[in-house]
């Protein structure tokens, strides 16, 4: 389906390719999962930048098809049934391509669920933990006399990056021998804790060897590469 005018959101944000899937996002550790994930499996689509600068995400146009004012989120044209599908959940929206493009997800019924214990891991854990952490020790936080919420979340890092660090032993990726949407989701997150938000020697990184491996074959992958910098900022 190319009309896509039944979606308050195209008179903000108008498609040029509105036969192609169109992502709504920004280069954040979640915004990225979709970015990424939709380079990995070569799935056409037209990036669309939500700016936070300009509050784009608490517009009419956006809460229209993200009630929750949060990115990423999508309209794939070619949804199930043939009908447009607006997704938000950086999660759901991982699940929902890797189905679509049966790729990034084991086949098998078992493996499947492990991935996707995996990603809850990150969305339930390693996102709301290390995003604390950036709060209070890169953003408005910082200011807090009181360091005890600090020291928590940065305990709480420390413990999933152990989690992590266990069970990257048995292999390269989270799921052994092959990659998935489990590591699509975890390592920008990884990848922001001791860069952006300056937290590598709070958290100990050098004590996880197998989770810095990782992030680097991560981030050498063409389409994390490319990922990372999309929606790229308007010029």
């Amino acid at each position: 389906m190319d009309n896509l005018s039944a979606f308050p959101i195209t008179q903000k944000w108008p498609a040029q390719h509105p036969e192609v899937l169109q992502l709504y996002s920004l280069p954040t550790p979640n915004g990225v999962k979709v970015s990424i994930m939709l380079e990995e499996t070569g799935l056409a689509y037209e990036p669309h930048l939500v700016s936070f600068d300009t509050n784009d995400q608490l517009s009419p146009e956006f809460l229209s098809l993200n009630p929750n004012n949060k990115i990423p989120a999508i309209i794939d044209p070619n949804g199930p049934n043939n009908q447009p599908l607006a997704l938000f959940e950086s999660g759901a929206i991982l699940i929902y391509l890797a189905d679509k493009t049966q790729q990034l997800i084991p086949a098998d019924m078992a493996g499947r669920y492990h991935t996707i214990q995996w990603l809850m891991f990150q969305m339930g854990g390693v996102g709301p933990m290390f995003g604390q952490v950036g709060f209070f020790n890169k953003f408005a936080g910082r200011h807090y006399e009181d360091k005890r919420p600090l020291d928590r979340y940065i305990a709480e890092s420390k413990r999933l990056l152990a989690v992590l660090e266990q069970q990257l032993k048995a292999g390269p990726w989270i799921m052994g021998e092959t990659y998935s949407i489990a590591d699509i989701a975890t390592f920008p997150w990884v990848r922001n804790l001791i860069g952006f938000y300056e937290a590598r020697d709070l958290v100990g990184i050098e004590n996880f060897p197998h989770v810095l491996r990782s992030l680097d074959a991560f981030l050498a992958r063409p389409a994390v590469i490319k990922g990372l910098t999309i929606p790229q900022a308007k010029t």
